[in-house]
């Protein structure tokens, strides 16, 4: 039996391993169909056990989208697969929480205070009145009030980043906010007492980039993420 299992384990790599070749030498992107169950199992010379644990295995890494009644999709290549993992590692112990959070937090603001002046000169008038009405919706919402001031953060630093065009940074901002939500209220690290705070920072940010002043955001971002760090620490501490 152990045989067997280890046999299967090099078969079923090989299969998943086929599949993304096909992806990658037809150039599909995520949406486009993929062949069927049997036509796979011809491509890949594999059976189809083989060929259905392999599409099971790429749909929980966000490769592969079965649509049920309609076929096999290319999925959206999303961080899905990193946010489970980092969502579990937060979970499972008080300390790993606190690392999560102070990791997720350190890359976050690399990302937006590394590119300050492309931010700058990427926003529009159009977005910067965008990121001021978010800002006006966490006055309005509270901590307190449900998730609106959660969601009206997270679509803030979302649009921050969106003038950048680049795929793998939104798609990382929306992975810290997927981990973000599930580990955050295990932390006790965020309350009414930073709320304030949270918003002048926030508006400090979009006067910065309403003046075109790439320092000042800069260090607006800095502001920020220094009390948030700091906070995690002393939760961290207290643990």
């Amino acid at each position: 039996m152990p045989e067997a299992k280890s046999a299967r384990q090099p078969l079923r790599q090989e299969v998943v391993d086929g599949i993304k070749s096909y992806i990658l030498r037809n150039k599909l992107r995520p949406g486009d169909p993929l062949p069927t169950e049997s036509a796979l199992c011809e491509a890949l010379g594999a059976s189809r056990s083989s060929v259905r644990e392999a599409i099971r295995i790429l749909t929980a890494l966000d490769i592969v989208e079965v649509r049920h009644g309609h076929g096999t999709y290319v999925g959206r290549l999303s961080m899905s697969a990193l946010v489970e993992s980092l969502t579990f590692r937060g979970l499972l112990s008080p300390d790993d929480d606190f690392q999560v959070m102070a990791d997720l937090i350190e890359v976050r603001e690399l990302f937006e205070r590394g590119m300050a002046e492309r931010l700058v000169a990427a926003l529009d008038a159009e977005q910067i009145d965008r990121l001021q009405g978010h800002v006006d919706v966490m006055r309005e919402a509270g901590v307190g009030k449900g998730n609106g001031f959660v969601d009206a953060d997270r679509s803030f630093h979302a649009l921050l980043v969106a003038p950048l065009g680049n795929d793998l940074i939104g798609q990382l901002s929306a992975a810290f906010w997927d981990v973000y939500v599930i580990v955050a209220p295990h932390l006790d690290v965020f309350t009414h007492e930073h709320e304030a705070a949270t918003i002048a920072h926030h508006q400090r940010i979009v006067d910065a980039a309403r003046a075109r002043d790439a320092v000042e955001f800069a260090a607006a971002l800095s502001e920020h993420y220094e009390p948030v760090r700091r906070r995690i620490a002393e939760a961290r501490a207290r643990h």
